[in-house]
């Protein structure tokens, strides 16, 4: 099999079992790629009434055949589970190094099962496998996890762990690879956390086998030629100049469909302060790149200021957009520093700033009081927004209600329609009613709003792969099953 290393590793948490199978052939054509995989083992062996956090529900971590090859932008893994914030399937993924080590070690997927019956962490060292303690890790931040766990195994390996968030069950916790690289939607960090699982370390040296090298590089020198060429024609993207919060341009306002206010805008005035041209000027230090990926959208960043101090990855664009103009806050620093301890507490920053917007307008109408909050919640608070981050990551205070996401957040205080999104799923940031066919795909998405479903705002706003009128219906339905 080329692409496919066609292998499957089965972990039964709770008896400490570790199995490999062999992956059919008819499978991995029939369910291309990750997603395919996951949904295939899913429908298959999955139990669709059980609790999120039971030791009945399946978690996958799959990868598809081009992940760990030369591909450009393939380098992702997708994990796929019955999520808690959703109460349906969902498929969170992620890129950085992680899915390329573990194709790299031999595996196709990851198959979790069960629960330990004490915090464990898988090491898989080029094909051999162990459920290893990490009762010593419980409680630990993503940070310290990843750099305890590199020197418990091999430097040279690739971490996917949860933070405090993951293990308090947060319903929007992530897992995180690398440090800053999140599966972060519908709270796959914390089915982690549910069964006792704090990390997964794989290191891996075996490339993956391609049946004719010399044509796949004909092809990827075509695909990268054409990237090239577009770069001299038109310019660097501005995924590459500034990262993914680049694309925080004039066109999302003029379009008015940056949701602001808790979507009760579609313009924010602070925006050009949290661009990623200020990002860049301001805090950058230098940029990353997924594995074999020629944008390198990803920003490393330092704040030096007051209150705010912190260095990692990001903001990306959805996080400027959930903890920026979504909770009307234009202070760069304090968005950047939320952001850091999304990652290392282990947080979907989208639902993060979701929840806290929502928070914020209950407490504006009156239905959330300073008693019940422990304090004012106001709009553009950037030092409250940072504080009400660490409180949800780590489940103390109002961070406790915070931590049920902005649907059962509102629904406790008696105004559920406050909450924006679909399916419990907290939305991304372009305006559905501005863009009819990204409406149509949160509504129709199996996994709930998402924009790594059927992103129609390329096309409706950029004109990828073709223009079209973003107020319009009509053609919508293809274009979005496209």
């Amino acid at each position: 099999m080329y692409g496919w290393r066609g292998k499957i590793l089965r972990i039964d948490l709770t008896g400490g079992k570790i199995e490999a199978e062999n992956l059919e052939p008819r499978v991995a054509r029939d369910f291309i790629g990750g997603r395919g995989l996951g949904a295939y083992y899913l429908n298959k062996e999955g139990d669709p009434t059980c609790d999120p956090f039971s030791p009945d529900n399946m978690m996958v971590m799959a990868t598809g055949p081009l992940t760990g090859t030369p591909a450009p932008t393939a380098a992702r893994y997708m994990v796929m589970t019955k999520g808690p914030l959703t109460g349906a399937i969902t498929c969170s993924n992620s890129g950085g190094q992680f899915p390329k080590e573990l194709k790299w070690a031999g595996f196709d997927a990851f198959i979790f099962t069960g629960r330990a019956s004490e915090p464990v962490y898988l090491w898989i060292d080029q094909g051999r496998a162990e459920l290893r303690p990490a009762k010593h890790l419980w409680g630990k931040w993503v940070p310290e996890t990843t750099d305890t766990l590199l020197k418990e195994t091999d430097p040279k390996a690739r971490v996917a762990c949860i933070g405090p968030a993951g293990e308090k069950l947060v319903l929007f916790a992530s897992i995180m690879n690398e440090k800053d690289r999140a599966a972060g939607r519908s709270g796959v960090g914390a089915v982690m956390g549910s069964k006792n699982l704090k990390a997964v370390v794989v290191r891996g040296k075996d490339p993956v086998p391609l049946a004719n090298k010399d044509r796949f590089t004909e092809i990827q020198n075509e695909v990268l030629n054409k990237f090239r060429e577009t770069v001299k024609k038109v310019g660097p993207s501005p995924l590459s100049q500034h990262g993914t919060i680049g694309v925080m341009t004039p066109l999302v306002q003029k379009y008015g469909v940056f949701p602001t206010k808790n979507w009760l805008q579609g313009t924010f005035a602070g925006w050009e302060a949290i661009t990623g041209q200020t990002l860049t000027q301001k805090y950058l230090v230098k940029t990353r790149a997924c594995w074999a990926c020629p944008v390198a959208c990803a920003r490393v960043t330092k704040v030096e200021e007051p209150g705010f101090e912190g260095e990692g990855e990001g903001p990306e664009f959805e996080t400027g957009y959930a903890l920026g103009a979504l909770c009307m806050v234009d202070n760069l620093a304090a968005i950047t520093k939320a952001n850091y301890l999304c990652n290392e507490l282990g947080l979907d920053t989208i639902s993060m700033g979701g929840t806290i917007s929502c928070a914020m307008e209950l407490f504006e109408r009156g239905y959330l009081t300073e008693t019940q909050a422990g304090g004012p919640i106001k709009w553009g608070d950037g030092r409250k927004l940072v504080e009400m981050v660490k409180m949800t990551g780590l489940r103390e205070g109002f961070g406790d209600e915070l931590a049920l996401g902005s649907y059962r957040l509102a629904e406790r205080y008696g105004h559920p329609e406050l909450a924006m999104v679909s399916k419990r799923l907290e939305m991304p940031g372009y305006d559905p009613r501005g863009l009819q066919g990204q409406g149509l795909n949160y509504a129709t998405s199996p996994i709930g709003a998402s924009h790594c479903r059927a992103h129609m705002a390329y096309c409706e706003m950029v004109g990828i792969p073709k223009p079209v009128d973003p107020h319009e219906w009509k053609g919508k339905a293809r274009l979005v099953k496209l």
